[in-house]
């Protein structure tokens, strides 16, 4: 029987390369609704080679012309971020893949858990701001969160099969393409530097977050919410080689590792077709090609979004979506030209010390914050 997809942020990276998963698996999977932030050219891509049954685009002055292009296509078309939340309703979706880039993706992947879909979870900032309240959500509508960060994927997997308590979370992190520099190396980075990111294909925003750490800061963040572990049991460990991709310490000391050569498709797979594994035509490891698996420790006094992101979550309440909505302007400021590198973290800083504290922000009050934080 065939799975019905609807994709959360098709025409981005991880959306791409889970059409690349459908395209390979079509016996499998078809493609119900598919949405887009702007890029209305490759959403009509998407839709007139997937034939949806509907699409929506958040960018609602684009909507007539991706109107006209599907018109007589017998496909649904919707502009606007409401209808995107909506559209997460329909009946006829068996699982929905959220992977809009931001907080964007809150209210569409909140709408899916309310109507009781499965959801697997490429939007990190969804934890971030509103980890409490999406995880009660999740219990109370009996919904599975299926993680595809790879991290988070390597995680969940080393935890199909157990029953004891997690000891410690290994989250590794590939350093990002400044790994090993210095604050006085860093002072001219510019935005064409930080997009270089050695081993992973990425969007801007993701990349320049994996530059300055703070992807793994909102990773912790997630994993503190997707696994029930407090952040004094998740440890970051930087690995360059990108070939760990996180793992679990037991009670016992045991510990479990999921490998695989670094791509995205292999975690967006396996959480379209949990709990099975199905075939892949992805590359295998040829563990002679790797002579050194390397760790380290990651360096905070230079890279202090990792830091920020603890701190974060140790204050808890409001403060994490805060954070992430500093941090969304920064990194749109640094690929502008109007912020340097190093500014991100300082100005992350400074608008978290400004917010209003909540302690148990309701959704509302957590779209407030976010909006008062962009607006400062």
């Amino acid at each position: 029987m065939q799975k019905n997809i609807a994709i959360l942020g098709s025409t981005g990276s991880i959306g791409c390369q889970a059409l690349n998963v459908i395209r390979r698996h079509r016996d499998r999977y078809t493609v119900e609704v598919l949405c887009a932030g702007s890029n209305s050219d490759r959403l009509i891509e998407q839709a007139l080679e997937f034939e949806p049954n509907a699409v929506a685009i958040a960018d609602e002055q684009s909507y007539g012309k991706v109107k006209e292009a599907l018109r007589g296509k017998g496909i649904k078309v919707f502009a606007g971020e409401e209808a995107i939340a909506d559209l997460m309703t329909m009946g006829t979706i068996d699982l929905v893949l959220s992977s809009i880039v931001g907080f964007a993706g809150l209210k569409p992947t909140i709408a899916a858990i309310e109507a009781g879909k499965p959801v697997a979870l490429a939007n990190k900032e969804t934890m971030v701001v509103a980890g409490q309240l999406v995880t009660a959500l999740a219990a109370k509508n009996k919904v599975p969160i299926l993680p595809v960060d790879s991290e988070h994927s390597a995680i969940f997997q080393c935890l199909v099969g157990e029953m004891s308590a997690i000891d410690k979370i290994l989250l590794t992190a590939s350093g990002g393409p400044f790994y090993g520099k210095t604050i006085g190396e860093l002072v001219k980075v510019s935005p064409a530097d930080a997009l270089k990111h050695p081993n992973w294909n990425m969007g801007p925003k993701v990349t320049v977050d994996s530059a300055t750490l703070m992807n793994k800061g909102l990773e912790v963040i997630e994993a503190r919410w997707l696994f029930n572990v407090p952040a004094e049991r998740i440890e970051v460990i930087v690995h360059p080689q990108s070939v760990v991709h996180s793992m679990v310490q037991f009670k016992d000391g045991s510990i479990k590792a999921q490998l695989g050569v670094p791509t995205m498709e292999t975690p967006i797979q396996y959480a379209l077709s949990f709990p099975e594994r199905i075939e892949s035509h992805l590359p295998r490891m040829d563990f002679a090609k790797y002579a050194q698996l390397t760790f380290g420790k990651p360096d905070t006094a230079t890279f202090r979004c990792l830091s920020l992101a603890y701190e974060a979550l140790r204050r808890g309440g409001n403060i994490p979506c805060a954070m992430n909505a500093a941090n969304e302007v920064a990194v749109a400021r640094f690929l502008n030209g109007d912020l340097s590198f190093l500014g991100i973290a300082e100005y992350i800083e400074k608008q978290m010390a400004k917010v209003c504290y909540i302690a148990n922000p309701s959704l509302e009050d957590l779209i407030e914050t976010d909006k008062q934080t962009r607006k400062i």
